[in-house]
């Protein structure tokens, strides 16, 4: 399995700064779900869909959670090419939750 969390990645990007990079990731944690971007796959809503992943990709990448910026980079793919694999949502839904996890161990280290 991918790293979930790049934690020192993360950090230099906030400039080593703990307490903005622990609270992003709560801001992240408190306001982030699946559930618009699985509704929008499953009435194949693409376009929608591809806004809603695409914003939540850049989001993943600029805290560094490297596991779920990767799985969605790939359900991206699928919802360009119009065709988007249900083994590849569970996957997404796993790692996702998965990376919750690991968030609250980030901010119980950095909190």
């Amino acid at each position: 399995m991918a790293v979930l969390i790049n934690q020192e990645e993360g950090l230099k990007r906030m400039m080593n700064n703990k307490k903005l990079y622990t609270k992003l990731l709560n801001k992240f944690k408190a306001e982030t779900n699946l559930n618009e971007i699985e509704s929008l796959i499953k009435v194949q809503d693409y376009e929608k869909a591809q806004i809603s992943v695409h914003t939540l990709k850049g989001i993943s990448g600029n805290l560094s959670l490297t596991a779920l910026y990767e799985q969605l980079l790939s359900i991206e793919s699928q919802i360009k090419n119009r065709s988007v694999d249900e083994n590849a949502v569970n996957a997404l839904i796993e790692c996702f939750n998965n990376t919750m996890k690991a968030i609250d161990g980030v901010i119980a280290v950095n909190g």
